[in-house]
């Protein structure tokens, strides 16, 4: 058991939308990731996600509202809730997830890691 120090393991890559491992947490994986742009809409049938604003800002659009996360800010968006992650500036988010879940959701295109990398 060690301590993870989060700058630390955000200066350790740069691609965004490309979620990291940095540990386990029951059957769950806790996951770094940079975010830029527009990701793509999407839901996830059987998982429910959860994004935690560690730097910079997040907006999430639903079909009937925005969201706009700062930093120290999260939402759990329930499993079969159709979102869109926006991120104007680069945004540093930690998320929690069953191992089973896909990055896209129910797309699968450009932006699926399917394999993703422990750092």
């Amino acid at each position: 058991m060690e301590k993870i120090v989060l700058s630390k393991k955000f200066s350790l890559f740069a691609e965004h939308w490309s979620p990291k491992i940095i540990g386990e947490l029951n059957n769950s994986y806790i996951k770094l990731a940079k975010l830029k742009g527009e990701f793509v809409w999407h839901h996830h049938d059987n998982e429910d996600e959860m994004f935690f604003v560690v730097k910079g800002r997040l907006v999430i659009k639903f079909k009937d509202k925005d969201v706009v996360l700062d930093e120290g800010e999260l939402i759990v968006i329930p499993k079969g809730v159709e979102h869109l992650p926006i991120a104007d500036h680069e945004v540093h988010v930690m998320l929690i997830e069953p191992k089973t879940t896909l990055n896209t959701g129910n797309i699968v295109n450009e932006r699926t890691v399917e394999n993703l990398n422990r750092i």
